[in-house]
């Protein structure tokens, strides 16, 4: 599908947004490149949480279980009193698996493992990161863009399909675009260092000042690592001392203990906190992903997982395209993930202000697991529905068995590049099969066996109901069995085609 272009997608921007769509654009043999302007992949534990939403599509690209062992839960906090106690708490509260939700615990994970894993996944599929590679120019027109490319070997001229911008908060594609980035400079600057120190054991998150702007600091065992992070909020303006000398004095200073020795500084970095978001997220062939569409506070941990499911999002759309879907599909992008943003800025602001006061403890609201599509012009039910899981929703898990009795979950359903649609208690065979498209019977028609009744219950479904599971793992479509002419319109527009016209 490359024709007059050198790639269908050229990605800039080799970090987690980036390397997620790569992913999952090769995983549809999408034609690519992923270009990285660092010489060599990010070393820090930036973004170090990985929320049990981005757990489902870590499953879902292969990696869940090379993410898993790498890291480990968030170990309880130990807040230092100036009294000289402490006191312990955790940081969120631990919630066993439920069958709608086989993860509901955040991961640690530093930012630089994580991408590791995701540039090994990369590279079983057949690509690599381009590093040293930066873009330095770009003109679209309705049929494509333009790009320069300066790398190791010098400038080159290429032209593709579309652009992708996941290079970061001073994003360069976001700027070319003269894309307005409105929102607040929030008042705060912080230090983060990965360091080797001794004088702290490595069960717990240790915090000290946690009231006090001037004092807070937190030191956390990085799980995977013998590293610990230091994290502190620092003066608004001047230099600040990274240097293992330099952050040896801020620890004795805010700790009062002169046991704690930092030995090395592995990364460090000090940032003002922002909260802005882009006025658009698509400009014709061109899109944005990640920290270019919306920088934020770290508090939270929703960086990361918000630019890994922007990517998640667009990356399916894109291959529909090119299967035949109508351009408008792309559009569906911004709808759906700007407003996510938006939220989630709030969130991350919200639980700044709490970390001001020494508030630390997080709730649901920062796992991802209720995030969905609503008002997505996607989301389609007839008729509408009351309760139960709703068009625009999560798809839930369920344990169910296959007709031979095996164990199965809907998740082993739903993993791939494809869309599944299931009817329950219904005829599978009512609706002709088509690329792209797995078709699952639950109920004695059907080889899905809804066992323990979960199915039925967690979505809430009657008896010749279709739930229409997009590739991302939401719900594109509920629908009666009477009304099979919209389905069949509905799967045309995302690009699944009507069954003559489905390639060999």
């Amino acid at each position: 599908m490359t024709k007059h272009f050198a790639v269908d997608v050229l990605i800039c921007g080799a970090g987690a947004a980036g390397l997620t769509l790569a992913i999952d654009l090769a995983r549809r043999e999408v034609s690519f490149r992923l270009i990285e302007k660092m010489d060599k992949p990010f070393h820090g534990s930036r973004g170090k949480g990985i929320q049990p939403r981005t757990l489902e599509i870590f499953e879902d690209l292969g990696v869940l279980d090379r993410i898993a062992a790498a890291g480990g839960p968030y170990p309880r906090q130990r807040h230092y009193h100036d009294d000289g106690s402490h006191s312990d708490s955790e940081l969120m509260e631990q919630q066993a698996s439920i069958p709608a939700e086989p993860y509901r615990t955040p991961l640690m994970l530093p930012q630089f493992m994580t991408e590791s894993i995701l540039r090994e996944r990369l590279a079983e599929l057949g690509h690599r990161p381009e590093f040293g590679s930066e873009l330095v120019g770009l003109d679209q027109d309705e049929a494509g863009v333009s790009l320069r490319i300066a790398g190791r070997a010098g400038e080159e001229n290429i032209r593709v399909r579309w652009l992708v911008g996941a290079d970061g908060g001073r994003s360069f594609v976001r700027q070319a675009l003269e894309l307005g980035f409105p929102g607040r400079t929030l008042g705060v600057r912080a230090i983060v260092a990965d360091v080797s120190l001794t004088g702290l054991n490595r069960d717990v998150w240790h915090r000290f000042g946690d009231k006090d702007m001037q004092r807070q600091i937190s030191l956390c065992p990085l799980a995977g690592t013998d590293l610990f992070q230091i994290q502190g909020p620092v003066s608004l303006e001047g230099d600040v001392d990274l240097s293992a000398e330099g952050l040896n004095a801020m620890v004795a200073q805010r700790t009062g203990r002169d046991d704690i020795q930092v030995g090395s500084v592995s990364w460090a970095s000090a940032f003002a906190m922002n909260a802005r978001l882009a006025d658009q997220y698509r400009v014709g062939s061109i899109f944005l992903v990640g920290d270019a569409a919306h920088t934020h506070p770290p508090t939270g941990g929703q960086g990361l997982n918000t630019g890994v499911q922007d990517a998640y999002n667009l990356g399916w759309k894109l291959a529909a395209v090119l299967a035949g879907a109508r351009d408008q599909l792309l559009d569906t992008y911004e709808e759906e993930r700007r407003p996510v943003a938006a939220a989630m800025l709030g969130l991350s602001t919200s639980l700044l202000d709490d970390l001001k006061r020494g508030e630390i403890r997080r709730g649901r609201e920062t796992q991802q697991l209720d995030i969905g599509y609503p008002k997505s012009s996607l989301a389609i039910e007839r008729p509408t529905r009351q309760g139960g899981v709703l068009a625009g929703d999560r798809a839930p898990d369920a344990p169910v068995r296959g007709a031979a009795g095996q164990p199965l979950r809907l998740f082993d359903l739903f993993k791939g590049p494809h869309w599944t649609l299931l009817v329950y208690e219904g005829n599978p065979t009512a609706l002709p099969s088509r690329r792209g498209l797995h078709i699952h019977g639950v109920g004695e028609q059907g080889g899905i066996v809804d066992h323990a009744g979960h199915v039925g219950g967690i979505y809430a479904l009657m008896p010749g109901d279709w739930v229409l599971v997009r590739p991302d793992g939401y719900v594109g479509a509920i629908l009666a069995s009477s009304e099979m002419a919209l389905l069949e319109r509905y799967l045309e527009e995302v690009g699944l085609g009507r069954p003559e016209q489905a390639q060999p």
